[in-house]
């Protein structure tokens, strides 16, 4: 008896152990497992994520003008997960922006993009300054990422690295009609003040060229390092001494406009030309109205162009989540993101540097209508092409300036 009742225990427990393995078999798979060829529709599998990198100047006097750039990444980035991602290969994928600052320091912007290089695998880095993107373009084509160039500098698309991506247009198309208002309105005599930085070395010499063929006159020829001085009072007075018709200025916006408001408490009465970088209705902020800048020449500010329909929708978007009118450093880095995610979707490949590059085209002509903020229309010359908008401040209002193809 005792032999039966130990065979029937057994027994149990192997009834118990096999009816376990039948469940745990039957159990259903991930949602996300392709089922095999032929076997019906194909599922998109979950999101995996593209790191996006950015290195630019996060503190210091140029921390606005980095942090307005990287806001503009970054909205683009969150309305595209807001959507639900976007999809490459039968897979979903959302942008997550990695950002660090380089203090508008090239050494700092080629450490920092080693880094995201290291730690992030980042396909794709964003930097706001020509020096940042000339120390990226010696390792980026044997390192294999994009550089998101935001710079109107000429140099970076000529160097040969292709796989750089200019995002505003070459600020040397500004140099004739920036030259031709301010000689008709003010005169020929010129001093220059503009940052220190390369980005202002290599406008200052463009300018300077174009200005003198033009039958102009340099009296005064300087720079401002705006990281090192906040008090622009002896040079802006050393300028003034040469009787100036007009001032070239630039940097970033904030200081830029120092500069300027300075000037006119020290009575100037002349012109001004406006280097791309910074944004008249940005300084507006510093100088307090557009009064203290008549006779300024300059970049169209974004919230007064009539060039889209999709502008005045995405000015109140980003003012609304910022607190702040946006300008061209947001709004050209934001259509930037998107050209970028829609060029990943064409190349087929979110980690594939040159099957990306291979497809700027199709993500220039295929971004929604919807963030369409510039009409972009050719990715050519390393850079996207599209319609220069130029203004002038007379009068206290910005008025728009024709330029001549």
């Amino acid at each position: 008896m005792k032999r039966m009742k130990s065979l029937l225990m057994l027994s149990l427990i192997f009834v118990i152990i096999f009816s376990l393995a039948a469940c745990n078999s039957t159990e259903k798979k991930p949602a996300n497992t392709k089922p095999a060829a032929g076997g019906g529709e194909s599922k998109t599998e979950e999101a995996g994520t593209v790191n996006i990198g950015y290195t630019g100047p996060l503190s210091g006097p140029a921390a606005f003008y980095g942090e307005r750039t990287l806001n503009g990444i970054k909205m683009a980035a969150e309305e595209i997960n807001g959507e639900g991602g976007f999809e490459v290969g039968g897979k979903k994928f959302k942008l997550n922006i990695v950002s660090l600052d380089d203090k508008y320091l090239p050494n700092e912007a080629g450490a920092n993009a080693k880094r995201l290089i290291q730690e992030n695998k980042t396909p794709i880095i964003f930097t706001p300054h020509s020096g940042g993107v000339f120390a990226l373009q010696v390792f980026n084509q044997q390192d294999k990422f994009l550089i998101g160039a935001y710079t109107s500098e000429p140099k970076v698309s000529e160097v040969g690295n292709e796989l750089t991506v200019r995002i505003p247009p070459r600020y040397d198309g500004y140099l004739k009609p920036f030259t031709d208002y301010e000689m008709e309105k003010f005169g020929k005599k010129i001093a220059f003040l503009p940052t220190a930085s390369q980005y202002g070395k290599d406008w200052s010499e463009k300018l300077k060229a174009h200005w003198e063929k033009e039958g102009g006159k340099v009296v005064f020829n300087s720079s401002i390092d705006f990281a090192k001085e906040t008090d622009f009072f002896t040079i802006v007075t050393n300028a003034l001494k040469e009787k100036p018709d007009v001032l070239f200025i630039g940097g970033a916006s904030e200081p830029t406009a120092k500069v300027a408001k300075q000037a006119r408490e020290l009575g100037f009465k002349g012109g001004f030309i406006v280097m791309d970088q910074a944004k008249v209705d940005e300084m507006k902020a510093v100088t307090g109205s557009y009064d203290l800048m008549n006779g300024s020449i300059g970049v169209m500010p974004l919230s007064e162009s009539k060039n889209s329909p999709a502008i005045p929708d995405f000015v109140k978007k980003y003012k609304e989540k910022y607190g702040e009118t946006p300008g061209s450093e947001a709004g050209l880095n934001y259509i930037g993101m998107y050209i970028f995610v829609e060029a990943m979707k064409a190349a087929g490949s979110v980690d594939d540097a040159e099957k990306i590059q291979a497809k700027m085209q199709d993500g220039v002509s295929n971004i929604p209508d919807n963030v369409r903020i510039y009409q972009f229309n050719k990715f050519t010359g390393g850079g996207f092409d599209g319609e220069l908008e130029v203004a002038a401040i007379e009068d206290g209002k910005v008025v728009p300036i024709k330029v001549a193809k």
